[in-house]
């Protein structure tokens, strides 16, 4: 059995968990999010708990990932979720200006990275004059997507470590040329 998926979600104060067969709407103040949970899987709401339950075995994956999502999205919509990414070199950089992120990376233009509607982006210096990109909102889905897709325009690479990276990432450099010596 999923021990995930046999744990109770917790409802948080100020946050209003509507059930309408197999649709499920959670409203609170930062936002509202929606979602179908798959037929295999039942929901029921009782006082400030929702519990989930399987037909059959067969549906075991099922049971935890729909007890997760309805968690994260409980959670998100009470408080934020947040992503930091590091961008690591001497020339390396990011500004917000405006719906959009523009950066500095190594090439002989500038990148812009157009922000989707609702995220919240912020850039801020580390005492090593390094860039750290700030993004937050109330959905966890969309927050990792942003910061997966802001990772692959330069990915860190393993001879110096250059490149973005998430704040608390560890990049296993290599040794080079020097070490065969």
């Amino acid at each position: 059995m999923s021990k995930i998926g046999k744990k109770p979600v917790v409802i948080p104060a100020g946050v209003e968990v509507q059930l309408n067969g197999n649709h499920i709407q959670v409203k609170g103040p930062k936002g509202t999010l929606e979602w179908d949970i798959p037929a295999a899987v039942t929901a029921k709401i009782e006082w400030t708990e929702i519990q989930f339950t399987i037909d059959s075995d067969e549906h075991k994956n099922l049971w935890g990932l729909s007890r997760t999502i309805v968690n994260n999205m409980c959670v998100g919509v009470s408080t934020w979720y947040e992503k930091r990414l590091l961008i690591i070199w001497v020339w390396y950089g990011a500004q917000v200006q405006g719906q959009k992120v523009i950066f500095s990376l190594g090439y002989a233009h500038k990148v812009e990275f157009p922000i989707p509607q609702g995220i919240e982006v912020k850039a801020e210096q580390d005492p090593k004059w390094n860039t750290i990109l700030i993004i937050t909102w109330y959905d966890k889905e969309v927050v990792g997507e942003v910061a997966a897709k802001m990772r692959q325009l330069k990915k860190p690479e393993p001879y110096k470590g250059k490149g973005i990276r998430y704040i608390d990432e560890v990049v296993k450099l290599k040794a080079g040329k020097s070490a065969k010596k």
